[in-house]
């Protein structure tokens, strides 16, 4: 199904998309950094107490937002006819990966809550090697639309 109309938005919709992406990376990029050093702080003291503050307001501030507006704008391209061509496979691959990386926004989301109590949810070794998946996802997403291999 699409929208006909959707065409005349075109250029506009799939760039408002793009910034929309690259915003919530910034902030999936980010916020498993903060986790690290978060996770080194002693709980209760200063260091951490700042850190929940910035935890919080990147995620309310600019990652959730971001991500709706990637999702809503992602569906209104897919919406928008002559888009997609449902007979290759890379939007499969896309759409997976766009699927885990929101997951990992609920991971981070979850984890943030739990340092907001003082908990330490995962280690610091942990919070390092988390903060390489949404480069990988990232990088599967852009091979997928630019280069479509299959």
């Amino acid at each position: 199904m699409t929208i006909p109309w959707l065409i005349n938005l075109y250029p506009w919709t799939k760039a408002l998309h793009l910034i929309a992406v690259v915003a919530w990376m910034a902030g999936m990029f980010y916020l498993p950094r903060l986790f690290v050093y978060h996770s080194a702080a002693p709980a209760g003291g200063e260091p951490s107490e700042t850190f929940k503050v910035m935890e919080r307001r990147l995620l309310r501030a600019i990652i959730n937002p971001a991500m709706a507006a990637t999702w809503l704008l992602g569906i209104t391209l897919v919406l928008t006819p002559g888009v997609i061509d449902w007979s290759q496979g890379w939007w499969h691959v896309k759409l997976l990966a766009v699927l885990l990386m929101s997951g990992f926004h609920g991971h981070l989301s979850a984890a943030r809550k739990r340092f907001e109590r003082d908990e330490r949810p995962k280690s610091e070794r942990y919070w390092r090697i988390a903060n390489e998946v949404p480069t990988i996802l990232l990088a599967v997403i852009v091979v997928m639309v630019i280069v479509r291999p299959f």
